[in-house]
């Protein structure tokens, strides 16, 4: 059996893929992991897999730290798909040229725009993943018919190049946090470093994320068999996990997300790689299409829910709190208990939301 996508077909395993990854990201705006972490705190048997939601301190690598490269990477294999379905529909290069632009442009104010509502008080802060994804996304598109191995090397250069400025920049110590590269370009555009060690040249590494999605994606869209297709981006996924391990373990170069280095852009990229191969053989090539739609229509919204996750979450888990807690207090469950349940009613309003939208046909558009 041979399965090509038409030009204007989608993937229901790219839909599931971009939607599990937006439903973990709004159940973290939620508050979910952070009621699970207080529910089990350090000690308790489940701490430990729950920790697997937050960000590693430094150097090493869990769950959380994939989703940023899982998102960068989901809309790099969208974007042949993207492009494709506008030229069918008759659009010039031109025009989706300018369309482009004109998306870069929103997601770097939006991204933005955000840390001005984190801080209260208009800021300019780039650590946002949809300002990097502005970048991303361009970067991309320049590349996106230029051939898989053009492409491929591209992404390798600009991996190469964040290793060299780092290591030229403090040889001593390249990837200490304060005293690195990225601190100080972060000087240099905001007059500030990130507390929490994020750097805003994390779009130059994190591109290549982006690249190796349009890689996958125009492999996918080619006539290849299923099974070959699958096998290549295994075989791709399984390298990037043993150079981006193998630089760490070697003591060569750390995995850090938070500045994401080369290893960490391997492993992640890896990891992203082998998630799309088995997503796209389970979904797509096994038809196991059904299951997957509760996931489906939190990602036919991304962008949006993500927004409006990131902005009125707090407010909504504030709000279904009054409610959630004045009728269960007769329970005996404790605050954490009660702030579990808070947080699960948000995430369920918010997912309630995504499905208002997806019944009435009503997709926001970049």
């Amino acid at each position: 059996m041979t399965l090509t996508p038409s030009p204007t077909q989608r993937l229901v395993s790219l839909d599931l893929f971009r939607g599990l990854t937006m439903f973990l990201l709004v159940a973290e705006a939620a508050h979910v992991y952070d009621a699970l972490l207080d529910l089990y705190p350090e000690g308790s048997g489940l701490h430990p897999f729950f920790l697997q939601f937050t960000h590693h301190e430094w150097n090493g690598l869990r769950f959380w730290d994939l989703i940023q490269p899982f998102f960068m990477f989901i809309v790099g294999v969208a974007m042949p798909f993207s492009l494709n379905k506008r030229l069918a529909l008759s659009e010039n290069r031109d025009s989706v040229t300018k369309h482009i632009l004109k998306r870069c442009l929103l997601l770097f104010l939006f991204g933005t725009g955000l840390h001005c509502i984190y801080s209260g008080k208009l800021v300019f802060e780039l650590w946002n993943v949809l300002t990097q994804l502005s970048f991303t996304v361009l970067v991309t598109y320049l590349l996106i018919d230029k051939g898989w191995k053009v492409q491929l090397g591209v992404s390798l250069a600009l991996l190469l190049l964040t290793e060299l400025l780092y290591r030229l920049y403090n040889p001593e110590a390249p990837f200490v946090h304060g005293t690195n590269f990225g601190n100080y370009t972060d000087q240099l555009l905001m007059g500030k470093i990130n507390n929490g060690g994020w750097v805003a040249i994390n779009c130059i590494p994190t591109a290549a994320h982006t690249i190796w999605g349009a890689i996958c994606g125009n492999l996918l869209l080619s006539t290849k068999a299923p099974s070959e297709k699958i096998k290549l981006i295994a075989i791709a996924g399984i390298i990037g996990l043993i150079v981006g391990f193998g630089l760490d373990l070697a003591g060569i170069t750390p995995i850090v997300k938070r500045i994401s280095t080369t290893a960490f852009a391997f492993a992640s990229g890896g990891w992203a790689l082998l998630t799309l191969a088995l997503s796209y053989w389970f979904v797509d090539v096994r038809d196991n299409k059904k299951w997957s739609f509760a996931f489906i229509v939190v990602g036919m919204n991304s962008i949006f829910i993500y927004l409006f996750a990131e902005i009125l979450a707090r407010w909504l888990n504030k709000t279904l709190g009054i409610f959630t807690v004045g009728f269960l207090s007769w329970t005996g469950l404790d605050e954490h208990g009660l702030a579990l349940i808070t947080a699960l009613a948000t995430l369920a309003a918010l997912w309630g939301l995504c499905y208002f939208l997806y019944r009435k046909g009503i997709f926001f558009r970049i």
